[in-house]
């Protein structure tokens, strides 16, 4: 259910794609209550979940591969490749150019899952606020695991309530320590049982699920599985940013 609480209420007269109607029409049809300050803080949230899995299919497309951070690789022009397997953006680079480069030469790079899921949320932000905005508020990018700038915020939800744009995680406990990559995968839901996957593709819970389950340990009666905790973008921070109404951070956080 969708409340909106100042101006027009009418979910109607909203100027909206068939695609942002259909994810209007699921959240509308949730139990849970979604509030939201107007309606252009709505229509805002669904705008930029599309740009999230637009921007999940172009990594998808881009030619970027799967690596661990032993065999991680990134275009020098652009990033510093760290000890730990990290990309750190060149002194003498734009933030929004050192992001679009991945997307326009992804064959020079090569990175793990979670880097992925913070990548396309980057390029997400990117497309929707401009470079200006970008620019200003993430400096001196950091590409490594779930390490991410201060102003890429996430609000936690959980299963069934996830949407198109929102990051989930197959877990699979019984991995083979032979092959640590699949020890699970984090994915962008871009439909109703369909993710992207930094990896595997793009492809249904059940496609991906059975890929985690080839490669568990020999005998585990233990099968992967959806975690029912998610991460959902905080939409209206991302507003403030393009409005230019949101305080400018610096410090970087690991989600765990």
């Amino acid at each position: 259910m969708i409340t909106i609480l100042s101006g027009n209420n009418a979910l109607h007269a909203l100027n909206l794609t068939p695609w942002e109607q259909n994810v209007l029409n699921m959240k509308q049809s949730s139990s849970v209550t979604y509030t939201y300050s107007s309606a252009e803080a709505l229509v805002f949230e669904l705008k930029m979940r599309k740009s999230i899995v637009d921007a999940a299919t172009d990594l998808y497309r881009s030619g970027a591969s799967f690596a661990d951070f032993n065999r991680s690789r990134c275009n020098p022009r652009y990033w510093t490749r760290t000890r730990l397997g990290g990309f750190q953006l060149r002194n003498d680079v734009l933030p929004s150019d050192g992001i679009n480069d991945i997307f326009q030469n992804g064959r020079m790079y090569g990175f793990e899952c979670a880097t992925a899921i913070v990548l396309v949320m980057y390029k997400a932000i990117l497309d929707t606020v401009g470079p200006t905005a970008f620019n200003t508020y993430f400096p001196n990018l950091l590409l490594f695991t779930w390490y991410y700038d201060n102003d890429l915020q996430f609000n936690r939800v959980q299963l069934p309530d996830v949407y198109p744009g929102d990051a989930l995680y197959f877990n699979n406990p019984d991995f083979n320590p032979a092959r640590p990559g699949w020890r699970g995968e984090n994915v962008i839901m871009l439909e109703r049982n369909l993710y992207f996957g930094h990896g595997p593709g793009i492809l249904p819970a059940e496609a991906m699920l059975a890929i985690l389950n080839a490669n568990r340990i020999p005998g585990s009666m233990t099968p992967a599985y959806v975690l029912k905790d998610a991460l959902a973008l905080n939409f209206e921070h991302i507003r403030k940013l393009q409005s230019g109404a949101a305080r400018i951070g610096r410090r970087k956080y690991l989600f765990a």
